[in-house]
C-alpha cells in the first residue's frame, strides 16, 4: 500500500508509516495542484493537513485512493461529498489537539481581558501606559460556551477552575448531559443576553456561518468580549467591527479569520482586537498527537478495514468491530444473495433486526448489506463508504426495523427487497460466535453457508427429484460439496441449495432445467 504525505506532518507520524510492514510512504510537500494531480493516481492513501486542497478535480485522478486522512480537525479543504461518491473514506483526528485548542481559547480570553498584547507592544515601543491598559477580573464573570463538543467541554472545565460561571448552548447535546457536568444549559438567545464573555466552539457549516452577526451582537449585553478559536466565518467580521466601534463589544480575540491569511483587516486597526495566526492546534504535543493518530488510522483502514474517526462513513472500531464483524460479513453476503435472486429495479430495502443486539449501532451492518446488494447490481465501483449514497441516487428507500422478539434465533437479520416485479425475503443469523448462515429464503427454511459456488433449485417434492439432479451433475463431473433441502410449509415444492467445487456451466444448468421435476435453477456466487 502506498501513502502520500502532501503536507508537513510531524516526524513521529512519518515514522509510524515507515515502521509498518507493507506500507510505502512518500513525503512530497509543497506540490502545486497540477503536480499533485499527476501523481495521485499511484497512491492508496493521502495524509494531509490544511494546505492540500482535495478537490473534485484531484479526486477524479485518484483512481486507487481509498482514504484521505487529515492530521487535525478541520476538513474545509476536502470535497467530502465527492470523496463519498467515489467511495473514499475521509477521516480526521478530533482528539489530538482538543486540549491544545481549549487552552488557547482560555489564553486568548486572559490576554484580551488584561491587555497583554497591547502592554507588550507599547512597552517595547518605550511607552508606559499602565492606566490606559487597565483590565478586568474574570472571577465570577459569566462565560457563554457556544458548542459543547470535545473542545467546548474542556474550555468549560478550565473556566470553572478559574471560578467563572459557565453557561452552555449546544443544539445537539441534551440539557441533561450539560447539567450533569455541572453547567447551566441555556438557549442561544439567553446566552447572548447574559454572558460577559462568549467563546465559540462549533464546526463551520451552513448553519453556523455568520452565527455571530449584527442580530446576535444586538442581543448581547454591553461590554461583552468575544473569543473565536473555532473556524473563520462563524463570526461575521464586518458586523463585529461595527459592534466594537459602537461599544457593544468591548473586545475580541480571534485565532481564525474569514480569509486566511486575513491581510489588512479593518479589525486590526482596533486596539481592542487581538489575534493569532490560527495557532489553536499549534503545540508540539498536539502536532505529535495528530500526526501519529492520522498515520495509525490510515494504516488501520488500508490494512484491516477498520474505520476510525471517519466523517462520511460510520466508524467501526475496537469492541464494536469485534461484536459487529460477523454481522457485517453476514449482511454483505445476504445483500449479494438478494441481488442474484431478484428481478427488476429495486424500490425498497427493508432490514429487520430481531433479537437482543444489546444496543449496538447497527447502521454499519445495513451499509454492509447495501454494499453487497449494489456491488452485484451495478458496474460502478461500490464500497461501504458510497453504498448508501448510490442507493439514494438510485431512488432506493432503505428502512431499518428493530424488534426484541425472536422465536427461533438469538439474533436474526431479515431483508425484504421490493422491486418493480417482485418481493424477496432472505434471513440470516450467526451460529456460534462467528459463523454466518442464511436460514430462510422466502417461505423456505434451510441452512446455507454463504460462500463459494452455489445453485438454488426449486423442484417438485416427489421421490426421485434429488436423485435426478445428482445424476446430471455426476455425469458432468461436478462434485457436490454440500447440499441443503428446504421444504415449503404446507406446499408441494422443495428448495435445494447445492455447493459445488466449481461453477455449474450454462449447458449443465439447461440440462437441470429440462428435468421433469425441476422448476428453476439459479446459479449463485457468494
Amino acid at each position: 500500500m502506498k501513502v502520500l504525505v502532501s503536507d508537513n506532518l510531524g516526524e513521529e507520524g512519518i515514522k509510524v508509516f515507515e515502521d509498518e510492514e507493507g506500507i510505502e510512504v512518500d513525503v512530497k510537500t509543497g506540490l502545486s495542484p497540477e503536480e499533485l494531480k499527476k501523481i495521485i493516481g499511484g497512491y492508496d492513501a493521502l495524509a494531509i493537513r490544511s494546505a492540500t486542497k482535495v478537490t473534485a478535480e484531484l479526486l477524479a485522478e485518484a483512481k486507487n485512493l481509498k482514504v484521505v486522512g487529515r492530521a487535525g480537525i478541520g476538513l474545509d479543504n476536502v470535497d467530502i461529498p465527492e470523496a463519498t461518491k467515489r467511495g473514499i473514506v475521509v477521516m480526521n483526528t478530533p482528539g489530538g489537539n482538543v486540549v491544545t485548542t481549549a487552552e488557547h481559547a482560555i489564553a486568548m480570553m486572559m490576554a484580551l481581558t488584561r491587555n497583554i498584547p497591547q502592554g507588550t507592544s507599547t512597552l517595547k515601543a518605550g511607552r508606559w501606559e499602565k492606566k490606559k491598559l487597565q483590565g478586568r477580573e474574570i472571577y465570577n464573570k459569566i462565560l457563554g460556551v457556544v458548542g459543547y463538543g470535545n473542545i467546548g467541554a474542556i474550555v468549560a472545565d478550565r473556566a470553572r477552575g478559574l471560578k467563572m460561571n459557565v453557561i452552555v448552548y449546544d443544539p445537539n447535546v441534551t440539557a441533561e448531559k450539560i447539567q450533569k457536568a455541572g453547567y447551566e444549559y441555556v438557549s442561544l438567545e439567553e446566552l447572548y443576553q447574559r454572558a460577559d464573555y462568549i467563546t465559540i466552539h462549533v464546526p463551520k457549516m451552513k448553519s453556523t456561518i455568520g452565527l455571530l452577526n449584527k442580530n446576535a451582537f444586538r442581543q448581547m449585553k454591553d461590554g461583552v468580549m468575544v473569543i473565536n478559536c473555532a473556524r473563520g466565518g462563524i463570526v461575521d467580521e464586518a458586523d463585529l467591527y461595527e459592534a466594537i466601534q459602537s461599544g457593544k463589544v468591548a473586545g475580541a480575540a480571534l485565532d481564525v479569520f474569514e480569509t486566511e491569511p486575513p491581510g489588512q483587516s479593518p479589525l486590526f486597526e482596533l486596539d481592542t482586537v487581538i489575534g493569532t495566526p490560527h495557532l489553536g492546534a499549534s503545540t508540539k504535543e498536539a502536532q505529535t498527537n495528530v500526526a501519529v493518530a492520522v498515520a495509525e488510522q490510515i494504516i488501520a483502514y488500508v490494512k484491516h478495514n477498520t474505520v476510525i474517526n471517519a466523517v462520511n462513513v460510520p466508524s467501526v472500531t475496537g469492541e464494536l468491530l469485534k461484536k459487529l464483524s460477523p454481522y457485517l460479513t453476514l449482511a454483505d453476503r445476504m445483500g449479494c444473495l438478494q441481488a442474484q435472486l431478484i428481478r427488476g429495479p429495486v424500490k425498497e430495502v427493508i432490514v429487520e433486526y430481531t433479537g437482543d443486539f444489546q444496543g449496538l449501532d447497527l447502521s454499519p451492518v445495513t451499509t454492509a448489506l447495501l454494499n453487497g446488494l449494489l456491488a452485484m447490481m451495478i458496474k460502478d465501483e461500490v464500497n461501504p463508504v458510497n453504498a448508501p449514497i448510490i442507493a439514494k441516487d438510485m431512488g432506493i428507500k432503505v428502512t431499518e426495523i428493530t424488534s426484541g422478539d425472536s422465536l427461533d434465533f438469538t439474533h436474526l437479520i431479515s431483508v425484504k427487497i421490493i422491486t418493480t416485479e417482485m418481493e424477496n425475503i432472505v434471513a440470516g443469523t450467526i451460529f456460534g460466535k462467528n459463523d454466518p448462515r442464511i436460514v430462510q429464503i422466502n417461505n423456505f427454511r434451510l441452512e446455507i453457508i454463504p460462500k463459494g459456488h452455489l445453485a438454488l433449485i426449486h423442484n417438485i417434492d416427489k421421490p426421485g427429484a434429488i436423485g435426478s439432479i445428482g445424476t446430471v451433475l455426476g455425469a458432468n463431473s461436478l462434485n457436490i460439496a454440500r447440499m441443503q433441502v428446504g421444504q415449503e410449509k404446507d406446499g408441494e415444492r422443495n428448495v435445494i441449495i447445492l455447493m459445488t467445487d466449481t461453477p455449474i456451466p450454462d449447458p449443465v444448468v439447461k440440462q437441470l432445467m429440462d428435468l421433469t421435476m425441476v422448476k428453476t435453477v439459479i446459479p449463485l456466487t457468494l
